[in-house]
Parts: C-alpha cells; sequence; structure tokens
C-alpha cells in the first residue's frame, strides 16, 4: 500500500490525474484497452476536470478507455445525484470514448435485474484475465464506507457476487453496487479522501483493528494489484504511519 498525502483537495487531484495518466498509458504498452471503474462524489469531479484539460487530455489514448463505475444510486440518469450523470458532465462529455465502451449501471430497470446485468457484464470482460479492472477508483465517507458498501449491510461481506443491490434504507433509495471480491482482482486501485472529516476514520480504516463491518472500507484488499490512498493533509491529520510520495 502507498499512501500519497498533499497539501489541500486541489493538488491531491492534480497528483491523482498525473498518476493515472502515467498507469493509462505504461498499461497501454502491452495491451489495446484500459478498463477503469469510476467512482461519485466531489473529489473525483476535480479529477475528471483535470483529466479532460489539456495537458492530460492530448496525452491519453481515449479510443481505448473502457468506463465503468463503482456504484450507482437507483435514481434516473437526469437526477443529479447520479454517478453517471456527474461523470459525463465532469469527464465523458468531454473526451473521445467511443459510446460503446462506456458502460452505465442501467437505473431504468429494477436495480436487482441491474445488478444481474452488470455482474455478467464484467465476466464477459474479465473472465480468464489475469486480472479485473486496470484502475478502480474509490472515495471514502466519513462513516467509512466505499462504492455502496456501506456498514452494517451483508453487501459488505459478499464473496461470489461482482455486483450486487440493495434498498438503503436511511437512504430511501435502491443501491446498486460492484463488490469487494471483483476489486480485489484489479491492477490498480486508488482510494482519493479529502479534509477533516474523513481524519478519524481513515486513520481507523489503516490503522486500526480489522472491522469490516464498521468501516467497510477495510474489506478493499487487492489480491495482487497495488493499493494507493491519495489523501490531503486534513485527513491524513491523524495517521503516525504517514508516507508521502509524489
Amino acid at each position: 500500500m502507498q499512501i500519497h498525502i498533499d497539501k489541500n483537495p486541489d493538488e491531491l487531484a492534480a497528483h491523482a490525474a498525473r498518476w493515472i495518466t502515467v498507469v493509462i498509458n505504461e498499461t497501454l504498452k502491452s495491451g489495446d484497452r484500459f478498463t477503469i471503474a469510476l467512482s461519485g462524489g466531489s473529489t473525483p469531479q476535480k479529477l475528471h476536470k483535470m483529466l479532460a484539460a489539456d495537458p492530460l487530455r492530448t496525452e491519453i489514448d481515449w479510443s481505448k478507455i473502457h468506463v465503468f463505475w463503482g456504484d450507482e444510486r437507483g435514481v434516473p440518469f437526469a437526477d443529479e445525484r447520479n454517478n453517471a450523470r456527474m461523470a459525463f458532465e465532469t469527464l465523458l462529455n468531454k473526451v473521445p470514448v467511443p459510446k460503446e465502451q462506456i458502460h452505465i449501471m442501467d437505473t431504468t430497470i429494477d436495480a436487482g435485474e441491474s445488478a444481474l446485468k452488470y455482474d455478467a457484464l464484467l465476466h464477459t470482460y474479465f473472465d480468464g484475465q489475469p486480472h479485473t479492472f486496470d484502475l478502480v477508483l474509490l472515495g471514502m465517507g466519513d462513516d467509512g464506507h466505499t462504492l455502496s458498501l456501506f456498514p452494517g449491510q451483508p453487501v459488505v461481506h459478499e464473496k461470489e457476487k461482482w455486483a450486487d443491490a440493495f434498498f438503503l434504507q436511511q437512504q430511501d433509495m435502491f443501491r446498486i453496487t460492484i463488490t469487494a471480491p471483483v476489486v480485489n482482482k484489479a491492477a490498480h486501485v486508488a482510494f482519493l479522501a479529502a479534509g477533516k472529516g474523513k481524519a478519524d476514520t481513515l486513520k481507523a480504516v489503516l490503522e486500526g483493528p480489522y472491522v469490516p463491518d464498521t468501516y467497510p472500507s477495510q474489506q478493499i484488499r487487492p489480491e495482487k494489484g497495488e493499493l494507493h490512498w491519495f489523501v490531503d493533509e486534513e485527513a491524513a491529520s491523524q495517521l503516525k504511519k504517514n508516507q508521502s510520495s509524489v
């Protein structure tokens, strides 16, 4: 695991964007596609905008990028809370990724059916491959959740399904999510976390005991791939074991 600590959210996003560009270009030297799972939240918005702007925009071969999502809220694409909508507005409408290589989670159908379709899609892409995604981008909530793996939910302990859906009572909505097993088979996994509100949780996730029912982000443990945390100084303020890399 590598922890990258930047001064503020803007520098964090710039650092992550540069790193992602390098990972994409290194991967494409020996392959003809790059598969990435996007996340929602405010920090990825900054990241997306940097990837969509020069100079990074012109350094990436977008024709070889295949886009997926880590999770989705059970709301229409037109809803501002929809993760796919955010990604289109901040990134995908600005870069030339072929439409057939963009795989949104369908919120026009039953959430369970949507999860089954996504699970099947992932197996179509990754069965028989040395790893699943080339890169999974993740956020972490103040409560320690990542993807739609929320504290106390059975999906936190899913071992077989690569995608699942459930009704989240506290949000009064369905959530569709990929699961820890498919993420842990990825080549690269990167968390982005910023702000004081993340500090105590980040310390617990990285330095505390393993209690995934309380801190589901602890379930993300790549089997063979790299795990990176891009955090700002506020989020890292409670960590004892800091290691910053450029």
